[in-house]
């Protein structure tokens, strides 16, 4: 600890010294002792800036992997195509379907039935009466016509009594008339309808039939199936599809293929995420002579972190003809960081896409071991390697500020205490002259002799 000399001349002189420069010499070599837990702190923050950073990316990374691995991820999409859209136009294809092609006839398009009134003058004419309707083998409704209803009246109370049937009102050059149109399309919704309506004069309205309902008719592969509905769900698993017109001499090629593309995208993603982390823990590591090390350097962190996922690239069990991840195109260079040969990995993807799967996705297999790996380092985990430091400098940081605070605390009442002490020794330095000079007078009163002579 240093010292600190007190400045006041002669002892006679009454100078006396500056209290408050001397009381800050002194505490600021009492505040020393903190200079040390105060660096640890700043050392910890400077760690913490860069685990929380590291802990982010290696989510991303998590994030990316798990699009490979999950059995509902990228590798389970499918793509289709038809061979003519003007017959077959391809809805989708989710990840329950097969790839394959499969040769669709399609001889005739569902139809949804309709009927229609004769025509009135206008459509606010009105009508009187009441029609039952039945759709299908359903329950048959009436709904009456309420007095003074025009057509567009009786329109909207046959909509709103939800019976399974649209009603409009449909006028051109020659008048209005009423069309009934059934909400369920295909044969099952073929509309029956009876009773009568009749104009303001008493003269009957005709019920006119539009379309019959009927089903569309296909064939899958040679399978005869029907449809309702013009979408088409099931006749190829996990494949929906919308007829657009019928053509029973032409047959439509449907393939469905696997989304390589979309694959493709996803390894480079998790390859461009893998090397953020790389570079980063690449940083850490270097050490300049002459400048300050990084804030991991000889870290356990960083060695755990490093050796963690470089061994994870080459962990789990191989599938099939897939042995390592340099098949998928994959590549380590010298400074640990990844390349992603896209044709290699699209040429494995056609020549063995199940094995790729099963290389990422089957029990203790690379992807599945890569993605506990990465779980196990992160700090989403409450037992991830970046979590567990964090907590640890955590923990470090509040004793370090702790020992500060009550540093601080002792510091202040240490020169609170040196304040008062100083002053009053001050002061009596201060006093010294008047003392001296009183001394002599009492001296000349006794002695008669003049000091001052």
């Amino acid at each position: 600890m240093g010292t600190v000399g007190l400045a006041f001349g002669s002892a006679t002189s009454g100078q006396g010294f500056d209290v408050a420069t001397t009381v800050s010499s002194i505490v600021s070599i009492r505040q020393g002792v903190e200079t040390a837990w105060k660096d640890q702190v700043t050392s910890l923050q400077s760690q913490d800036t860069v685990l929380s950073q590291i802990g982010t990316d290696l989510s991303t990374m998590y994030s990316a992997l798990t699009s490979l691995t999950d059995f509902s991820g990228v590798m389970a999409q499918k793509q289709g195509s038809s061979s003519d859209n003007n017959i077959l136009s391809l809805s989708s294809a989710s990840s329950t379907a097969t790839a394959g092609s499969h040769s669709v006839v399609v001889s005739s398009l569902a139809k949804t039935s309709s009927m229609y009134t004769s025509q009135l003058s206008s459509s606010t004419a009105s009508v009187s009466g009441s029609l039952t309707f039945q759709v299908g083998s359903g329950t048959a409704q009436t709904v009456n016509v309420a007095s003074g209803s025009t057509l567009a009246d009786y329109a909207k109370a046959i909509n709103l009594a939800g019976i399974g049937v649209r009603a409009s009102v449909i006028t051109d050059s020659s008048g209005s008339r009423l069309s009934f149109v059934s909400q369920t399309s295909g044969a099952a919704g073929q509309l029956t309808i009876t009773g009568g309506l009749s104009d303001g004069s008493g003269n009957a309205l005709t019920m006119n039939q539009g379309q019959t309902g009927s089903d569309a008719q296909l064939t899958v592969d040679g399978v005869g199936v029907t449809s309702s509905s013009n979408t088409v769900s099931g006749a190829i698993p996990g494949v929906s599809f919308q007829l657009v017109s019928a053509d029973p001499s032409s047959t439509v090629q449907v393939v469905i293929a696997n989304d390589n593309s979309s694959i493709e995208t996803a390894f480079s993603t998790f390859v461009s995420a893998y090397n953020t982390v790389a570079k980063e823990l690449a940083v850490q590591s270097k050490v300049v002579s002459g400048s300050t090390a990084p804030p991991l350097s000889g870290t356990s962190t960083l060695s755990m972190l490093q050796q963690s996922l470089s061994g994870a690239l080459f962990g789990g069990t191989s599938t099939g003809s897939i042995k390592s991840i340099d098949q998928l195109g994959i590549t380590v260079a010298k400074d640990g960081t990844l390349s992603l040969d896209t044709t290699a990995l699209e040429s494995t993807l056609n020549g063995n896409f199940d094995d790729v799967v099963g290389f990422l996705q089957n029990s203790d297999s690379f992807g599945q071991n890569f993605k506990s790996v990465v779980d196990g380092l992160g700090s989403t985990s409450t037992k991830g390697v970046v979590y567990l430091a964090q907590q640890e400098n955590t923990a470090k940081e509040k004793a370090l500020n702790n020992s500060i605070s009550n540093e601080d605390d002792r510091i202040a009442d240490f020169k609170t205490r040196l304040t008062s002490q100083l002053t009053a020794a001050n002061q009596i330095l201060q006093s010294i002259p008047a003392q001296v000079d009183q001394i002599n007078k009492i001296y000349s009163a006794l002695t008669g002799y003049n000091t001052k002579g």
